[in-house]
């Protein structure tokens, strides 16, 4: 099999490619590199594309998506409805490849999932490139493979959630890093900054936490002066901070009247927006700190909290089958590469990628409460480190039974490990452990328990075939109890992952996961969810449609809802302003009760529809003191239910 490729040496010439060739893989890429890497590609679009039609579409992005490619307004600042009156509760550029999507190909639940599928596509493709440059063919393919088969992965996926971008640019940063690490070059560091700031764009304060690790990985392993490396570290992390804070300060500068107000503020601030709403409230329960709404951390979801966080019954099939072996390789990918000079390439992406992993652990870890879907950020760095330690572990394993001391590989343990060491046992050790692992994980629920014999007998092939080696046994045996070894690491997350194709095993709309977990599964142990895309009302939303489509003369809104909630089927089966008041979570103070006034006055506003599954606010008394209620059945309905529509301005 084709081994490990060597460090590339310093210097500037590093990273130029010899005349005449052209880009893309490598010379010495073996034959059998480009058959599989197109073979993952396609098992990748398959699982986030297959039944896109029946995406599993959320419901408060989605409404925004379905407005934000009707209005220039909503577009740019994230309108929750045409009119962009108020904004969704999160920065719009993630959103902003959904909305060009259904602007080009209509309202379809298709169209407004599609950007996610090529996210997700093209991070499998980037991952694999930005390891193969790293640690070689095997540990590309390997982590191109474990990415595609993470189950939380492939259910994100198929969502329209902002994960998806956020993970994409992420890894692209993390290229352009290790380019100018090892290039010495100052642009691939600057595109490093630009493509962090453009995750900040798609989840804020979230794109931020890997900054500490790059910033760490480059002055410790770049070439150059300490001086040099720490002004160049400085000047990436200014074009981040600019280009991350670029819509905020737009958004701040823009004059209130003529944007949308931003939700879950209480000032109408956009820095309350990322920093409050989406920051601080993220790890306390006073969720006021910078001018967030009152209740913002009551509305969150309050499990997958604390240490155990990556491996709980809930999260641990989503993303950590490859944890322990991850772990393992960032250990002993560092210790085994502690004599080697500052620069070493190699121990600095087992630096890079475990450092990824464990901020962002220790940051889940200690907030508030995290849906499973949160973790996907960490797979490419799972992936990425099972790669590359099964190819360190592989290497170890080669230079034990065959010495090559001619060939400088770069990957070859130092002379006194070559004969009579133990390294070598780490790869069938780590075989081993990850096929136990799975069988851990899956044992709470025994979803895929069918496959557990298959993950077992792979796992006793490769693990026996690999430590029975001998001198007459032949080449192809080993790469056989290798392939075997691999195949039985992912057998059992593979199944998790295909089960995602089933919308009874890919979790709610607001929170994809895949298999039987999560209250969305338990809540529908029997039937799939029904899920309404964008243009696919149900006969009581046509029906309230219809009543007031009716009756409208002329006034702005459609109408105004208490809270999201009660306007996403409206927005996302229909493109109409409609006044979202109190936003998400229904408390945020928009519009006062002054401005709700105005509006029914003026003529602009006639009708309101309020739940009593949201708070009461201001805005709502108004309504029930002003307004008269409507009977159900005028706008056929038997019940009110939990609903009532009351008209404002019953002379008209």
């Amino acid at each position: 099999m084709t081994a490990i490729p060597a460090a590339r040496p310093t210097g500037a010439h590093r990273g130029r490619r010899q005349p005449g060739r052209r880009s893309g893989l490598p010379e010495d890429t073996p034959r059998w590199e480009r058959p599989a890497l197109a073979a993952v590609l396609v098992v990748a679009t398959v699982l986030y594309a297959w039944g896109i039609g029946n995406a599993a579409l959320h419901p408060f992005y989605g409404a925004a998506i379905r407005s934000m490619s009707e209005s220039w307004r909503a577009f740019f600042f994230g309108g929750l409805d045409a009119s962009g009156s108020i904004s969704i509760d999160k920065l719009p550029g993630a959103f902003w490849p959904d909305a060009v999507s259904v602007w080009l190909f209509g309202p379809h639940t298709w169209a407004a999932a599609l950007p996610q599928v090529v996210e997700g596509v093209v991070t499998v493709w980037l991952l694999h490139r930005i390891v193969r440059a790293w640690a070689g063919p095997l540990a590309a393919l390997i982590a191109a493979l474990t990415l595609t088969l993470t189950p939380v992965t492939v259910v994100l996926n198929r969502a329209t959630i902002p994960d998806t971008a956020l993970t994409l640019l992420l890894v692209a940063a993390a290229g352009a890093l290790q380019k100018a690490v090892r290039t010495e070059r100052l642009l691939p560091l600057i595109t490093c900054g630009v493509w962090v700031g453009l995750a900040f764009q798609a989840k804020m304060l979230q794109a931020w936490l890997v900054l500490p690790v790059f910033a760490a990985v480059y002055q410790l392993a770049a070439p150059g002066t300490r001086l040099n490396r720490a002004l160049r570290v400085l000047l990436a992390g200014a074009v981040s901070l600019a280009v991350s804070c670029s819509w905020v300060l737009i958004a701040w500068v823009t004059p209130a009247a003529s944007r949308p107000y931003l939700d879950g503020t209480s000032n109408n601030d956009p820095f309350a927006l990322v920093f409050g709403y989406n920051g601080l409230s993220r790890f306390s329960s006073d969720a006021t700190a910078f001018g967030a709404v009152a209740g913002t951390a009551a509305s969150r979801t309050t499990g997958n909290t604390g240490w155990n966080m990556l491996i709980n019954h809930t999260v641990g099939p989503q993303v950590a089958w490859f944890l322990p072996l991850a772990v393992l390789a960032a250990v002993l990918g560092i210790v085994w590469r502690a004599g080697q000079p500052r620069t070493d390439l190699l121990r600095t992406g087992f630096v890079m990628w475990g450092g990824w992993l464990a901020v962002h652990t220790l940051v889940f870890s200690t907030s508030n409460g995290n849906h499973a879907y949160y973790t996907a950020v960490i797979a490419p760095a799972l992936a990425a480190l099972a790669g590359g330690g099964l190819a360190l572990f592989r290497a170890e394993y080669e230079a034990k039974h065959e010495p090559k001391p001619e060939a400088h590989t770069g990957w070859e343990p130092e002379a006194e490990h070559e004969v009579g060491g133990r390294r070598h046992l780490a790869l069938p050790a780590a075989i081993a452990l990850t096929a136990a692992w799975a069988l851990v994980l899956d044992w709470p629920t025994r979803f895929v328990s069918w496959l557990l014999p298959v993950a077992v007998m792979l796992a006793l092939c490769g693990v026996v075939g690999l430590s029975s080696r001998g001198p007459r046994t032949s080449p192809r045996r080993v790469h056989a109890a290798l392939t075997a070894g691999i195949a039985a690491t992912l057998v059992v997350p593979a199944g998790w992952a295909v089960s995602g194709l089933n919308p009874l095993y890919a979790g709610a709309a607001t929170s994809p996961m895949a298999g039987p977990v999560g209250k969305s599964y338990y809540a529908h142990p029997r039937h799939a969810p029904r899920r309404r895309g964008l243009g696919e009302p149900n006969a009581r939303d046509t029906a309230l449609l219809d009543y007031l489509t009716t009756h409208r003369h002329g006034e702005k809104y459609l109408l105004a809802t208490q809270a999201a909630y009660t306007a996403e089927p409206l927005l996302r089966a229909k493109s109409e302003p409609i006044l979202v008041m109190g936003g998400f979570t229904g408390s945020t103070p928009f519009p006062t009760t002054q401005q709700l006034g105005s509006l029914v006055t003026t003529d602009q506003l006639r009708y309101a529809l309020l739940t009593t599954q949201r708070p009461t606010t201001p805005a709502t008394t108004w309504v029930k003191s002003h307004c008269t209620r409507i009977r159900p059945t005028a706008y056929g309905r038997r019940t009110a239910g939990t609903f009532a529509l009351y008209d404002c301005n019953p002379q008209r």
